[in-house]
């Protein structure tokens, strides 16, 4: 019980942890998003499930107004809290490195939850190692499918799959961004658009104001062209924001 206290607090050093949001803060370009927390502090994938497992109990006894869940991988997980929109809770279900067969496996962790709105967004590391569009787009339909048997009442919103920086990049897989045309990644999106539709859900479309004029994701939205920088994080949440108080 001590270690998963101790990994709870962890957690919230690293991520938005389920409560009453902090006051507002200035985040401008030159901060750093991912905080250095040494090797002592990094987390398996079975001690993140169990984490977020504590999150999600904790978020099912609290039962709050407007409870929204980010479901997804690292460029998830590492929204900043102070920059996640107000008059919200926000419950962070991302782990990083995750690919949409993990996400679907692990979503029965937040079942006893009761939000509002869940955004997903997954499917950049699947392309990453090479998983097909067939494999991905069977899992989103999956996704979609469980969240909306498990949150009959909420809206499940699919978002799209980010650009990344192509030769610009200085992620250390950049060799395996640049087997990735952004050109797929476009094309999924429109396929993940048509199945959102289909299956009850809605989808947001982040892709078109991250990429540049080549198509790849702006220099200045990014860290090392694939996670975000704060100014990326801006306009994500500006996009969160106009999306939760239109009340599509």
């Amino acid at each position: 019980m001590l270690a998963v206290i101790l990994l709870i607090l962890q957690r919230q050093k690293l991520t938005a942890v389920f409560g009453s949001l902090p006051p507002q803060q200035t985040v401008n370009a030159s901060q750093t998003v991912t905080p250095d927390l040494g090797r002592h502090y990094q987390l398996n994938y079975e001690q993140w499930l169990d984490v977020l497992k504590q999150e999600a109990k904790a978020a099912t006894e609290k039962n709050p107004e407007h409870l929204s869940i980010l479901a997804g991988d690292s460029i998830s997980l590492w929204f900043p809290t102070e920059l996640l929109p107000e008059n919200r809770y926000w419950l962070n279900q991302a782990i990083s490195g995750e690919n949409s067969t993990g996400l679907l496996k692990r979503l029965e962790i937040f079942d006893s939850t009761k939000p509002e709105i869940i955004f997903v967004m997954i499917g950049i590391n699947d392309l990453i190692r090479g998983d097909s569009d067939e494999v991905i787009l069977e899992n989103q339909r999956q996704i979609i499918k469980y969240l909306r048997k498990a949150h009959p009442t909420a809206q499940i919103v699919v978002q799209s799959i980010l650009p990344h920086g192509a030769e610009e990049a200085t992620w250390e897989g950049r060799d395996k961004l640049l087997l990735l045309p952004n050109s797929r990644i476009r094309q999924l999106n429109q396929q993940l658009q048509r199945i959102a539709a289909r299956r009850g859900a809605k989808y947001l479309d982040l892709y078109s104001l991250f990429t540049n004029q080549q198509g790849n994701l702006r220099p200045e939205l990014s860290t090392d062209g694939l996670h975000l920088s704060p100014a990326g994080y801006l306009v994500w949440r500006t996009a969160l924001q106009i999306y939760t108080q239109s009340g599509t």
